[in-house]
């Protein structure tokens, strides 16, 4: 009964065992001496892909990859010959190889049983592949927070709740001159001037004890301590985090000092200009006193001729006056407040003139071009703020092509009208010499163009420009009785416009009438197709070509426009904007047209100077382009010659076919 009740009890535990091996999630392997596989539970069949059949009774090298075969075969000999462990009761990490020859992280651990024939091997195995994963995705997270905060522009620092330094970025080891090395675990007062100590002590005492956030999770302005003792501004905010349940603390630092700089050179400006203003006053006022002064002099000098002791004393106080008119002047120069000496410049001239001085100053690999109107008339303006006016405008230039460039300086007759003011209310309408330098650089956004030419505005590096050169520019022109405008684009390089009145009229008004302009307007009763992204703009060409007889159909871009001409409405004439956004420019548009309408007469229209637009490949031979801004009389002209040119080539496309006929009756 004994016996049988051990049997029942072995049995028992036997299958108990069974069971445990068969539900384990981790993999349990058996194998002999010789490395054969005596056992291979279920999370073994998940783990290496393989059927229980197919392993029982193979090599167990089967399941590892090629490196750890021959391993395996001299940890077995070595154990058996000498009875050393080094992978017998010791967990280790190795790579499982699967059925189909992928492999994956496995942690291992080996246990040795006796039986009578030998020793058999119990292999418990875990999959490490998830925490593989987790560790990965850790690692290149850390690597990834790393990268950000060793590239940072700005200092990152880590301090404890004891104020002891636990990291130092490299933009902390530049702005505070310190290794990395020196200050980790140094306390962080180290970068501070003394009056700040004991303040940043408090502070973190204060915070630890109530939770008061004078300076935790708030940015504010201190001064750090270099190591040579030197300070900067700079800009401090404190986060805090938990780590291992205690506080730490990350401090982001912004160095203030190009920002100080700055404000400190704003600040002398505006000094220099409250002086200037008052350097003018007093010398303005100050002429007043020396007209007397010298006047009255002068005056006594001749009355005193028989007293020649006397006369001298009269003739020094003259020239003690002179002197003093010298100095006044240069205080009128340094405030600004000398008149500006108009008067009749031969533009064309001037500028010539300006080529040797713009060669000097600007680098070899910028290209001067000049493009000069023969017929302009005189302009009236000072010339010498003219001169300086142009060089400003091509330094700017000159930075605005780093690499090398074009530099175009034209002149042109230029009208502005009523409808030019109304987009333009400073503007006077009339006749003027339109001066323009055009660049091929990088051009600029809208949102600096509506800033260009205010004070102290410059998109250069702090110290590269003061922000005034436009400015003055803008200035001289107004002052001038002028108007300046600028056209640019990213990418298309910026053209700047000097319009300066007429001499004839000395201060610009409406042209008076000659007898040209007392003659009819061209006029027209075909149908014209505008295509204009400018509502004010479109607005008012719509308006001036109804007033000249045409209808007109309006579009608002490219696409509008294909739209209208597929939907087969009838247009005999198309006027286009060439710049204009939607992905179809004008000459796109005009080669779109003309597939749809062959022989459509086509007139073009940009703000752009002429030679940007050939630069950039925007102007081709023989298209008729109407500059912006245009007059009335100018868009009637342009739009019969177009008519014109168009007829004429129909009228050649027509008689070539019948010449050819001609020619063979003769044959």
């Amino acid at each position: 009964m004994a016996d049988k009740s051990e049997t029942r009890t072995q049995s028992t535990e036997a299958k108990w065992l069974r069971a445990v091996v068969e539900t384990a999630v981790d993999g349990v392997i058996l194998i002999d001496a010789r490395g054969t596989v005596l056992m291979f539970n279920a999370a073994c069949e998940k783990l290496f892909k393989y059927p229980a059949h197919e392993v029982i009774g193979q090599n167990v090298k089967m399941l590892m990859p090629g490196p750890y075969r021959q391993e395996h075969d001299l940890y077995l000999d070595n154990f058996h010959r000498t009875g050393e462990r080094k992978i017998i009761g010791i967990g280790r990490e190795v790579f499982g190889q699967r059925k189909d020859g992928t492999t994956f992280p496995m942690d291992l651990a080996v246990g040795e049983a006796k039986e009578d024939d030998g020793s058999i091997f119990v292999g418990i195995i875990h999959d490490l592949t998830e925490r593989e994963r987790v560790e990965r995705a850790l690692r290149e997270s850390n690597a990834r927070l790393k990268a950000v905060v060793e590239t940072a522009v700005d200092g990152v620092i880590l301090i404890d709740a004891r104020g002891r330094i636990l990291m130092f970025n490299p933009a902390c080891e530049r702005l505070f001159q310190y290794r990395a090395d020196e200050v980790r675990h140094e306390n962080v007062k180290l970068l501070m001037p003394s009056s700040y100590r004991v303040e940043h002590d408090t502070y973190i005492r204060n915070f630890l004890e109530t939770g008061e956030r004078k300076i935790i999770g708030i940015g504010r302005e201190v001064v750090g301590q270099r190591k040579d003792g030197s300070t900067f501004p700079m800009d401090l905010s404190v986060g805090e985090a938990k780590q291992d349940g205690e506080a730490i603390f990350v401090g982001i630092i912004h160095d203030l000092t190009e920002r100080k700089r700055t404000e400190e050179q704003l600040v002398q400006a505006q000094k220099m200009e409250t002086v200037g203003q008052l350097s003018g006053g007093i010398a303005h006022d100050f002429n007043n006193l020396l007209t007397v002064i010298v006047g009255n002099a002068e005056f006594l000098s001749e009355k005193l001729k028989s007293r020649q002791d006397l006369k001298q004393l009269a003739d020094d106080i003259g020239r003690a006056g002179d002197r003093g008119a010298e100095l006044t002047q240069r205080l009128l120069a340094f405030g600004r407040r000398q008149m500006l000496r108009p008067v009749e410049i031969e533009c064309n001239g001037l500028l010539d003139s300006m080529h040797k001085l713009l060669r000097r100053t600007l680098r070899e690999d910028i290209e001067i071009n000049a493009d000069f109107d023969p017929d302009i008339p005189l302009a009236f303006a000072d010339p010498a703020q003219l001169e300086s006016a142009v060089l400003n405008i091509a330094l700017n230039a000159q930075d605005a092509m780093p690499t090398g460039g074009r530099l175009t300086i034209s002149t042109a007759n230029a009208s502005l009208d009523d409808h030019y003011k109304s987009l333009h209310p400073e503007v006077l309408p009339g006749e003027y010499v339109l001066v323009s330098i055009t660049d091929d650089g990088e051009g600029m956004p809208k949102e600096v163009i509506e800033r260009v030419f205010e004070p102290f505005f410059t998109t250069k590096e702090v110290g590269k420009g003061s922000g005034l050169g436009l400015s003055m520019v803008y200035g001289f022109v107004k002052q001038s009785n002028g108007h300046v405008s600028i056209y640019s684009e990213p990418g298309l390089g910026t053209t700047i416009r000097i319009y300066l009145p007429q001499a004839t009229t000395k201060s610009v008004r409406p042209p008076a009438q000659s007898p040209t302009d007392n003659e009819p307007l061209p006029k027209g009763a075909e149908t014209v197709m505008i295509v204009e992204d400018d509502p004010f703009v479109r607005c008012y060409a719509v308006m001036t070509l109804d007033s000249l007889g045409y209808s007109v159909i309006a579009a608002v871009d490219g696409a509008d426009a294909l739209q209208k001409l597929r939907a087969d409405v009838h247009v005999d004439i198309l006027f286009t904007d060439i710049v204009m956004p939607g992905g179809i420019n004008g000459w796109e548009l005009a080669d779109l047209a003309r597939k749809l309408r062959p022989g459509l007469p086509v007139l073009l229209t940009s703000g752009y100077a002429l030679e940007t637009l050939a630069k950039h490949g925007r102007l081709r031979a023989g298209a008729v382009v109407l500059t912006k801004p245009y007059r009335k009389a100018d868009l009637a002209r342009r739009l019969r010659e177009v008519v014109s040119v168009s007829e004429l080539l129909s009228q050649s496309q027509l008689l070539a076919p019948a010449a050819l006929m001609i020619a063979s009756e003769k044959l």
